[in-house]
């Protein structure tokens, strides 16, 4: 008869406290690794290949699902580092403690699951979200040009694209203080590497990911988002059937607000920070132009910006696209205006008058 066993991995950045327990709860073994292939895979190799592993949802992760992979072990179990504070906080809390944690949790089925990504999606997350890094290094280092002006008086270019071949032609031709022309020129400097490394990544990410993702033509078709935005919206999603409903994506989004309630009181805060913030973030900044070409959103926003102020405003828009995307992918159609006449008061439709208008 094979033993059962369990097994618990509270992975550090150096190393990884490893416990085992057997069916029964008992703790067989509760020892320290070094994080290096070699000694991982040698330890694990004394166990059946279907013994359950339990990990929490930390930097470094891929590592060890990957290095337990390659080693044959199927049953990986990732966990929600803030879901299993909550179930299991302790008043005497260590490295040892925390692995038997997992363990004893992935055993009674308590183990609260994050959702572990394939290999190729991960990998293709990984691609997409590289190239979203450099695209926010490029926007700071135009941010720090337009400060560097200021700083000399310049609030306003004779052309539309300060970054444009014109633009680059004003900014050569200004005349400034030694510091802050070099100031100018180090940062244009960057742009242009950064320019042509980004150029080089869009290329793969067209040759590599475009198969992948036949759907992301759907999200093309909502205003505001871009060929490699909805990319990384398909990515980020996964696999769309893992949400049972449209609440489900948007918790996982971070586009509803957090929630407690007692007794008979119901408070709610802030969005969810415990999310996907790349989802959250694509959406945020979709909102200007959605608002701008769907009426239906449009009217939603200065509705809620009267009420309760920009910001939840944009929140709501970018919730409403997200249920949108929902059933987009569920059912295989492209995005739908929010039409006018969706909304109406004593059974007529409500036309859209300003920005200040109360229904």
């Amino acid at each position: 008869m094979v033993k059962e066993y369990h097994i618990g991995v509270d992975l550090h950045k150096r190393f990884s406290q490893v416990a085992v327990i057997d069916g029964k709860g008992e703790e067989i073994e509760n020892k320290r690794l070094e994080n290096n292939a070699f000694e991982v895979s040698e330890y694990f190799s004394s166990f059946p290949k279907e013994t359950p592993v339990s990990f929490e949802s930390t930097i470094g992760y891929e590592w060890l699902a990957d290095t337990l992979a390659e080693n044959g072990f199927t049953n990986l179990h990732m966990a929600h580092p803030y879901k299993v504070r909550l179930i299991a906080e302790a008043t005497i809390k260590t490295d040892k403690v925390d692995a038997a944690t997992l363990a004893h949790l992935e055993r009674t089925n308590f183990l609260p699951l994050s959702y572990l990504p394939p290999v190729a999606v991960r990998e293709t997350r990984e691609l997409l979200r590289h190239r979203l890094k450099l695209v926010t290094i490029r926007a700071q280092l135009k941010n720090r040009i337009h400060a560097v002006l200021a700083k000399r008086g310049i609030f306003s270019y004779p052309v539309t694209d300060l970054f444009g071949k014109a633009g680059r032609q004003f900014l050569s031709n200004l005349t400034l203080p030694a510091v802050y022309q070099k100031e100018i020129t180090n940062y244009l400097l960057l742009l242009d590497q950064i320019a042509k490394i980004v150029s080089t990544l869009e290329k793969d990410i067209k040759r590599q990911v475009k198969e992948d993702y036949p759907q992301a033509g759907l999200l093309l078709t909502i205003p505001g988002i871009s060929y490699f935005s909805a990319l990384l919206l398909m990515a980020e999603i996964g696999d769309i059937e893992r949400f049972p409903s449209s609440k489900r994506l948007a918790s996982h989004a971070g586009l509803v607000p957090a929630t407690r309630e007692t007794a008979d009181k119901l408070h709610q805060g802030h969005i969810k920070k415990d999310s996907n913030k790349y989802i959250r973030w694509i959406l945020l900044e979709a909102v200007d132009i959605l608002i701008r070409k769907d009426p239906g959103l449009a009217f939603i926003y200065r509705k809620l910006v009267c009420r309760k102020g920009k910001n939840r405003a944009r929140v709501a828009v970018a919730h409403r696209v997200l249920v949108s995307i929902f059933y987009m992918l569920k059912k295989n159609e492209p995005y739908r205006s929010h039409l006018l006449k969706h909304y109406t008061v004593s059974g007529k439709p409500v036309l859209d008058t300003g920005p200040y208008m109360r229904p």
